[in-house]
Parts: structure tokens; C-alpha cells; sequence
């Protein structure tokens, strides 16, 4: 439940209700309005025969003086009835208004002053003080009552909820199969492999026995590896919708804070609630952040907070028995980065990989994403799948969001193939810039430019089939694209297809040096690719003529967050064969794309000027220019 922190009218009621409290403890109803009389003034009013009464105190001398008017109060407030609750104010104003109060002098004679009253008709009062009681009151028991109000108002304000006071607490989740959790296996497409291990998991807790028969363990823990948007949290809330038991869902990150020590105690608490609440499932998303290899990251006489962390996630995994039914599940997408200790049988001892789905797996994930939509009769899910080759979960899941938001901008009662086919081209390219300013010329660059990246590609075997070409400016910088992709799934690729690719990607700056008779910086992001791919064909892949089968790459891993990998210096010799074979291999496919190119000028001229005239055209366009493949 929500903590109200609003300032409440209540506050404004204690505070008075305290403060008129404290009024009447120190200035008695005797003393507060009241006219303050000198002695000698007070003297005078008595022999006069104004005093009515008078009581006498220790310290003063509090009275009141006879009521001299002559019409009663009805009389005075207004003609007519008045109501009795008008009546009593007034005469309480008035009884007010006729109190005084006297500070006895020193060494007086009381019975002088007693005298005198009586002489004229005053009644007098005596009344004996005991400061006792009042006393202790005010020492002892009114400060001890001020500050345990103050303490239950900030224990109330920093009681359990409050994150100093709780600092040492885990952060997890504790989800179950609950309506707020409505994730099913059946919701998790693509990754069929890693669902059956995690299946496994639940039955092993549902049913331990079945297992334990002949003699089996459950596994402490469980790792999901893969890229990004694979589907690992995913899988992990499906575990929590279908096993039935509490499930701990938590981040690594969670863990440290900028105080020491509170990692390492998050952790025992974690544990500690874990074992209370047997059969569970503890889920830490992204472990990386507190699973770093203690090796990479040591620094000599310091103190590393998340080292601390991991240090007590490994005696915990360690310190509990598997027979109690707590099954740690991790993922992450940086499993090189782990700790080897965290990897060890024992702690995690099965390791699940969650990778990109294949084709069948893209479609069952296109199934899933657009139960809820209302699809055309001709969206073909399948076709759909054999254009996304390489798209994770999370990528066809935003396809599909695009595509139902493209068909809403055009007013289509239905999410049509055309809708789904540009939402592709949304996520691979970017956003269209239809507003951008191009001058002519440079829209006759960019359109032979584009030209040139199509008809080698068409003609070029071993290159990835041409899908669609385009001078509309998308993305960041991109004045036009050709959109090539593969008809199906690929793992294994050969050194004529290296080659082949090479070869597409200098086509435009093949084209724009024979149509143009120079060339422009267009080709920039081209040329990148083409220096990393003949690069990887000598250090990596082993396709040197000068240096074959040697592969020049370190050991590490780039992981599946991709980046490059470390190339292992040897000499400046062997440098230099590679500068210059990468060169040859580059200005070899430069030239065959020129060639090409030249023996196809007149498909170039006629392509760009289409592309001129229509901005994008298709497949089947592109093979009614081009004719069959030669």
C-alpha cells in the first residue's frame, strides 16, 4: 500500500490543541486577558467600592470588579430576540473585561489588606499553591511525553518503508502465478530448446520425487545466455507463471548501493527469505553486474564493493542444500565476463543458451505477437519470418507494434503485408525523411550510387538477394538504401560469398565513378564494412594466399554483445603482408564490380532513372529492369 506523505489538517489541530495546552500550564485562565493593576490603583478601586471579589494567591492577587451597568446584554446587543448561545458570549466578554490581576508586594500584611477588603464588602477567596506537582509534571513527565510524540512521528516517517532503515533488505520481487504475472510457455516462441531445460526445472519442483528415485540432484543454478532481446526474462516470468511456487525477481544492480556492506547483506537476506519460503526460484536479471571476473577487475589495496557481493553470493550458493528446493536462475548477455568461481559445477551448474530464433522460430514468434491484431488476408507470416533473418524476439515484437501503428496512420481497417513490410524497413533502415531537401544532382548521385549496390548484387553470385532499392533519405545520414537480404537462414559462409558481398558494397562507388567520372563520400559507411570483411578474411577466417589457415585472433570471446576481436600482434613483416593482401583483395573486387558495371550500363542508366522518377522499387520491379540472372 501506498504511503500518504500529505500534510493533513490534523497536524494543524495537534498543534493547536498542544500549544493551548501549553498556555494553560503557564498562564492560568486567571492571567490571560486580564487588566494588570498597580497596587496602590488596586487600593483605591477597593476603598471606592468597585472590587466585587478577589482571589489571594501567593505571588498576585486575582479579582473582579462589580458590575456597574445598567441594561442587561440582551438590551445591548439588538432589538428584538436574541439567541440564549449570543446572550452567554456576551456575558462572558463582559465578565472578562471586568478581571484584573494584582503582584502582591513584598513584606505585606496580610492582615491589613484582609481588613480593608472586608471593611468594604469584598469577597475574598484563599486558595494555598503546591508547585509539587506542577513541578514534576513539567521536569519530568512533559518532556518525556514531547519527545516520545517526536520519536513515533519519525519512526512512523522512517519505519519499515524507509529505505535508510531497511538498507540491508533485498529489493526482490516476489511474483507467482497470479494475475499480474500471466506468462505461459506457451507465450514463449522461437527458443523451443531452452524451454524444454527450464520445463524440466518446474516438474523437478512439482515433482522432486520423480527424480530423486534414481538417485538424481536438483541443480542449484541455472544460467540463461544469449543476445539481447532473445526472450530470457521472458522465459524466466514464464517459469514463475507455471511452476506455482514464489519466485524472487530481482536485478544485479539491485544489489549494490553506495554503503559498504550492503551487497553482501542484501544477499544474506535474500537467502535467508529464500530458504523460509522453500520451494523457490530466485531470478537475478543482468548477473554481470555483480558477477565480473575478480581477476579483471582487481586493484591493489582497495576495496571493491561488488567484489564483497559476489564473494557472499558464492559462500550462499554454496551454503545451502539443493534438497531444500531454491533453484537460482542468472541471465545475462556477457557470459565471458563471469566469474569462473560463479561458473563452477555446483553453483550454476547448467548453462542455457537462448540465441536468435531460425526461421520456423520467427514465425511461431510472428504467431504469438499478432494473435491480438487484426491481420489482412494477405499477411503471410512465413514470408514475414524469411525477411527478418537475424531479428531477435524483442526486433519482431516491434515490427509488429509498427506495423499495427503504420496501418492506424492510414486509416486501414486491417494491418495490411504492406504495413508489416515497412515497419521491417523502419527497424532495419529507420524512419523515412521525405522532407529532406536533396538538390538534383545529388539525387542522381545517391540514384546511380544505389543502381550500382543493385545490379552487382543481382549479378554477383554468392551475394544476398536484392529486395528492395531506394533514394528516400532514412535513419541518421543514410541518402538512400539497397536492401539485400538472404532467402534463408545462413551459418556457414564460403570465400566466394566474403567476396560477393565485398563486391555489392563497392557498386555504388563503382557506379559513381563510371557515370559521374568521380566519386563522392557516400560510400564512407560502404567502405568500412568492405575494410572489415577482408580484414576477417586474413586474421580471422583463414583465407590468405600468403598466409592460409592461420587464424591471428586472441582467445577472448567478443561475446554476444558483438564488438571486434583482439588481433594478435607479431611482427611488422607480417603486418605488412596483411595490409597489402587485404588492399589486393579489396582493389580485385573493386575492379570485377567495375567491369560488371561497365557490361551493364545500359540496366545502370535505366534503374537510376526509374529510381529518379519513383523513389522505391521492389523486387519484382527490379527483376522486370534486370531481366534473368546471366
Amino acid at each position: 500500500m501506498k504511503k500518504n506523505n500529505k500534510f493533513s489538517i490534523y497536524y494543524f489541530l495537534g498543534m493547536f490543541f498542544l500549544i493551548s495546552f501549553i498556555q494553560m500550564l503557564f498562564f492560568p485562565a486567571g492571567n490571560t486577558g486580564n487588566k494588570i493593576l498597580t497596587y496602590d490603583s488596586f487600593v483605591q478601586k477597593v476603598d471606592s467600592g468597585k472590587v466585587d471579589k478577589v482571589l489571594i494567591l501567593q505571588e498576585k492577587i486575582v479579582g473582579e470588579l462589580k458590575d456597574t451597568t445598567q441594561n442587561t446584554a440582551e438590551h445591548k446587543l439588538t432589538k428584538g430576540p436574541v439567541a440564549p448561545w449570543r446572550l452567554r458570549i456576551k456575558e462572558i466578554e463582559e465578565q472578562l473585561a471586568r478581571q484584573f490581576t494584582v503582584m502582591r508586594l513584598p513584606n505585606t500584611q496580610d492582615d491589613e489588606l484582609l481588613q480593608r477588603l472586608l471593611r468594604n464588602n469584598v469577597k475574598v477567596v484563599g486558595k494555598y499553591e503546591s508547585n509539587a506537582i506542577k513541578n514534576f509534571f513539567l521536569d519530568w513527565i512533559l518532556p518525556i511525553i514531547f519527545f516520545m510524540a517526536i520519536w513515533g512521528f519519525i519512526y512512523k516517517r522512517m519505519g519499515p518503508g524507509n529505505p535508510m532503515l531497511s538498507i540491508g533488505k533485498n529489493k526482490a520481487k516476489i511474483l507467482a502465478e497470479t494475475p499480474d504475472n500471466p506468462v505461459k510457455f506457451d507465450d514463449v516462441a522461437g527458443v523451443d530448446e531452452a524451454v524444454e531445460e527450464v520445463k524440466e526445472l518446474v516438474d523437478f519442483l512439482k515433482n522432486p520425487d520423480k527424480y530423486t528415485t534414481l538417485g538424481g540432484k536438483l541443480p542449484k543454478g541455472v544460467l540463461l545466455v544469449g543476445p539481447p532481446g532473445t526472450g530470457k526474462t521472458l522465459l524466466a516470468k514464464a517459469v514463475a507463471g507455471e511452476a506455482g511456487v514464489p519466485f524472487f525477481s530481482l536485478s544485479g544492480s539491485d544489489f549494490v548501493e553506495m554503503f559498504v556492506g550492503v551487497g553482501a547483506a542484501r544477499v544474506r537476506d535474500l537467502f535467508k527469505e529464500a530458504k523460509n519460503q522453500a520451494p523457490c526460484i530466485i531470478f537475478i536479471d543482468e548477473i554481470d553486474a555483480i558477477g565480473k571476473s575478480r581477476a579483471s577487475g582487481a586493484v591493489a589495496g582497495g576495496y571493491d564493493e561488488r567484489e564483497n557481493t559476489l564473494n557472499q553470493l558464492l559462500v550462499e550458493m554454496d551454503g545451502f542444500d539443493a534438497g531444500i528446493g531454491v533453484i537460482i536462475m542468472g541471465a545475462t548477455n556477457r557470459p565471458e565476463v563471469l566469474d569462473a568461481a560463479l561458473l563452477r559445477p555446483g553453483r550454476f551448474d547448467r548453462q542455457v543458451l537462448v540465441d536468435k530464433p531460425d526461421l520456423n522460430g520467427r514465425e511461431a514468434i510472428f504467431k504469438v505477437h499478432t494473435k491480438n491484431l487484426k491481420l489482412d488476408k494477405d499477411v503471410d507470416l512465413h514470408r514475414l519470418a524469411s525477411q527478418t533473418p537475424g531479428f531477435a524476439g524483442a526486433e519482431i515484437a516491434n515490427v509488429c507494434n509498427e506495423a499495427a501503428i503504420l496501418a492506424v496512420r492510414k486509416n486501414h481497417d486491417k494491418i495490411k503485408m504492406s504495413d508489416f513490410e515497412e515497419a521491417i524497413e523502419r527497424v532495419i533502415a529507420g524512419l523515412e525523411k521525405k522532407n529532406k531537401l536533396i538538390n538534383e544532382h545529388e539525387r542522381k548521385i545517391v540514384a546511380y550510387h544505389e543502381s550500382g549496390h543493385a545490379i552487382v548484387g543481382y549479378f554477383t553470385e554468392g551475394a544476398d538477394e536484392v529486395q528492395k532499392v531506394s533514394i528516400v533519405p532514412r535513419g541518421i545520414g543514410a541518402l538512400g538504401y539497397t536492401l539485400q537480404m538472404p532467402l534463408e537462414d545462413r551459418y556457414l559462409m564460403s570465400k566466394s560469398e566474403l567476396l560477393g558481398k565485398i563486391k555489392g558494397l563497392l557498386g555504388g562507388r563503382a557506379a559513381e565513378e563510371i557515370i559521374i567520372g568521380e566519386v563522392s563520400t557516400g560510400a564512407s559507411n560502404d567502405l568500412e564494412k568492405v575494410a572489415q570483411l577482408a580484414k576477417n578474411m586474413i586474421t580471422v577466417y583463414g583465407m590468405s594466399e600468403k598466409l592460409p589457415n592461420i587464424s591471428l585472433v586472441n582467445h577472448s570471446s567478443p561475446g554476444f554483445l558483438g564488438g571486434q576481436q583482439g588481433i594478435e600482434r607479431r611482427s611488422e613483416y607480417l603486418e605488412k603482408m596483411i595490409d597489402e593482401e587485404v588492399k589486393q583483395i579489396i582493389d580485385k573486387c573493386y575492379e570485377d564490380a567495375k567491369e560488371l558495371l561497365r557490361d551493364k550500363k545500359d540496366y545502370l542508366e535505366k534503374m537510376a532513372s526509374v529510381l529518379l522518377e519513383k523513389e522505391v522499387i521492389g523486387h519484382d520491379e527490379i527483376e522486370k529492369i534486370l531481366g534473368p540472372k546471366a
